[in-house]
């Protein structure tokens, strides 16, 4: 299996912009002083560079809301219990969420992946069933899963992005449900970006004083014990990671294989991002930055990617809430590119700047 997710990985090609000069001119000859909407030509030049559309038509969208539960939490790193984990998996089936709300206002669907949770969902209708394992082991005292179990979730995730590729979905979000991730998400954003714990670990659900410090403690614990390597992105995630968040790298994968860009949404799900790029450089081509968490770690995730979140709201929920909020200015690019008159329609003189 490892062999296989290797020659994919080989198959990815960067983006190349064959189209940028055309679409830039389009741009240019808008009714507007040249770069007033500011990035907002950026979303729709991008979409258009990764697609290949031209002109673009607002795409099909959807959320891929990733659940696995984490052995780390016995160790008390989160202000919710366990099972709240396979309670709001139920929720997202039912509608109720954060992200349910904000997908509607969005239009995008919302794929809610079973790929770890410690729960037998048996046959819930709404629920895609790909669930590696029942829940990771407490990294904290040895590898939180197999090297194989850790590759089986990112072939999941790139097998779900060619599904979604098939059914016609031309932009995807990042979305993750987990209590205890933003503990494995610290670790691998410490090892991967070569930072200490304390300097990429937040609150995440919002714990007091002492649990903060016990956390960064595990978290130093949990990679002194495990020695993952850096070098080695499978080892990392292998070692201290989630089975959601290998999910989300598979996702990503799959989805530059087909040329269909990712939403990423906030620190977990950059987790994921980070970890497809170690494994393939040529991923963040395919990525937009969701927003800019208030995870302190999220921004040297940024820094890692080399990416500009499109949004600053202050956001630490998950669940894909950011990428939803951000495909409506995606669209918004769009349909400036599409909609807006230039300025021989118009019958408008170009100022100075145009000519």
């Amino acid at each position: 299996m490892e062999q296989l997710l290797r020659n994919i990985i080989a198959t990815i090609e960067p983006v190349t912009n064959s189209l940028e000069q055309k679409v830039q001119a389009h741009l240019d000859n808008l009714t507007k002083p040249r770069g007033s909407l500011g990035r907002l030509e950026e979303f729709a030049a991008r979409y258009i560079a990764i697609t290949g559309e031209d002109p673009p038509q607002i795409p099909k969208k959807a959320i891929m809301v990733f659940a696995g539960d984490h052995g780390i939490t016995e160790e008390g790193v989160s202000a919710f219990p366990k099972d709240v984990t396979h309670q709001m998996v139920y929720n997202f089936i039912e509608g109720g969420a954060g992200i349910n709300v904000l997908a509607r206002h969005a239009g995008a669907d919302v794929h809610v992946i079973d790929i770890g949770v410690e729960h037998d969902f048996r046959d819930v209708e709404g629920l895609v069933a790909r669930k590696v394992d029942y829940g990771t082991a407490n990294m904290a005292k040895g590898a939180a899963m197999p090297r194989i179990q850790a590759i089986a979730a990112i072939m999941a995730g790139i097998e779900l992005a060619e599904e979604a590729a098939g059914s016609g979905a031309r932009l995807l979000g990042t979305g993750e449900m987990g209590i205890g991730n933003t503990t494995p998400a610290s670790a691998m954003t410490s090892v991967l970006c070569n930072r200490n714990p304390e300097d990429v670990t937040g609150r995440g659900t919002g714990i007091g004083d002492d649990d903060y410090r016990k956390k960064i403690g595990l978290i130093r614990q949990a990679i002194e014990l495990n020695h993952p390597d850096p070098e080695d992105p499978i080892d990392v995630l292998a070692k201290v990671g989630g089975y959601e968040i290998a999910g989300i790298c598979g996702l990503i994968l799959g989805a530059a294989l087909h040329k269909t860009p990712v939403v990423t949404d906030g620190f977990i799900s950059t987790a994921g991002a980070i970890t497809a790029k170690a494994l393939c450089p040529h991923v963040t081509d395919y990525l937009f930055a969701a927003h800019q968490s208030v995870e302190q770690g999220h921004q040297i995730q940024m820094e890692y990617l080399g990416l500009k979140p499109m949004l600053n709201l202050d956001l630490r929920l998950g669940e894909g809430t950011g990428a939803a909020l951000a495909m409506t200015l995606i669209d918004a690019g769009i349909k400036i590119y599409n909609e807006m008159a230039t300025f021989e329609k118009a019958s408008v003189a170009p100022g100075d700047e145009q000519i």
